[in-house]
């Protein structure tokens, strides 16, 4: 089958490639034109009709994924210099994570900010921080399971403390509630395993797991520190929530939501239709709000019924593609 071999710079938004095509499933592996190529180009092919089918009903314009060529459009075991690209990039978000909680953690012990304050900021910021990183991988078919390594790293050191195998007090004030290791392998736990699905299912091709994110780490934490600090005011259907802290969940929410989608489209990542696109992000953002002040904390945790509902409205309410392609993405097609 021919494939279209787009010969380019790394970065997505690189402008006038070279369209080569080439028959890559009638050539030997040594003789294809993906492993002649300089590392400092790759090979693009669109390999985002297999993961919109399954986990996307937007219907955007994405960046026709930038992966290696050699495999039908879908790099399964990635050149060197991926690899190396994707392994630094991973070790380098680790040590930027740690440093990051380290430093909320330095903060709160030294009465400098308070504990509650502390937690909140590293449940708004560090998700956010994590999608925004997502560039700075590669455009092989591996870099999404490289970039969940990151949360998953954070996964298993909340089960191993949550459980008490070992002790680290920096860690269980900074993300829990009232001080309990246990605490850890609730709310802590879903929240990044929520980062883990978001990285490998949706990654850079799909505004879901975007808007998910932000609503869940922007919106629910600001409703949180809002909340506690001026809503004397409380919803008349549940007590624990206030009306203020609602409307900065939705506000921010909202926000956030379209930051993130801009950030990705502005990399060449999404093309949208800006206008039904801010329709549709405050719908999401309303329903996730909506559930957000539910009485069922007791029951579901806001880390995973935010990004749920916020899915769900966001995977059921189509974002119209841009009418017009940029012109690297339509050169490739021709």
């Amino acid at each position: 089958m021919q494939a279209f071999v787009c010969a380019k710079m790394s970065r997505p938004f690189a402008t006038a490639p070279l369209v080569v095509p080439v028959a890559h499933s009638l050539l030997p592996r040594h003789l294809r034109l993906s492993n002649l190529l300089l590392p400092s180009l790759t090979a693009t092919t669109d390999t985002t009709i297999f993961r919109r089918r399954f986990f996307s009903p937007y219907n955007f314009r994405s960046v026709p994924g930038p992966v290696m060529a050699g495999l039908g459009g879908f790099d399964v075991i990635g050149d060197g210099g991926s690899m190396v690209q994707d392994a630094g990039a991973t070790a380098l978000v680790i040590a930027g994570a740690y440093a990051f909680v380290s430093t909320f953690d330095l903060l709160s012990e030294r009465k400098l900010i308070e504990q509650n304050l502390s937690r909140k900021l590293v449940h708004i910021l560090s998700g956010l921080l994590f999608m925004a990183s997502w560039p700075i991988f590669s455009v092989s078919g591996w870099a999404r399971y490289f970039a969940a390594v990151v949360p998953l790293t954070n996964c298993l050191r909340l089960v191993i403390h949550g459980l008490s195998l070992a002790t680290d007090e920096g860690l269980i004030k900074s993300v829990t509630r009232e001080g309990k290791p246990e605490e850890l392998l609730r709310g802590p736990l879903y929240y990044v395993l929520v980062l883990i699905l978001s990285a490998v299912l949706f990654w850079r091709e799909s505004p879901v797991g975007v808007i998910s994110l932000a609503m869940m780490c922007g919106g629910d934490g600001i409703a949180d520190i809002v909340g506690r600090r001026f809503g004397s005011t409380k919803l008349p259907y549940n007590k624990q929530k206030s009306l203020v802290g609602s409307l900065s969940m939705f506000v921010v929410g909202f926000l956030v939501s379209i930051g993130m989608l801009y950030y990705f489209s502005a990399l060449g990542y999404f093309q949208l239709d800006w206008v039904s696109t801010v329709e549709r992000v405050a719908l999401v953002s309303f329903v996730a709000t909506m559930v957000e002040s539910l009485p069922i904390t007791g029951m579901v945790d806001d880390n995973i019924s935010v990004p749920l509902a916020s899915s769900l409205e966001s995977y059921t309410n189509n974002i119209p593609a841009a009418k017009d392609e940029p012109e690297w993405i339509s050169m490739s097609k021709q």
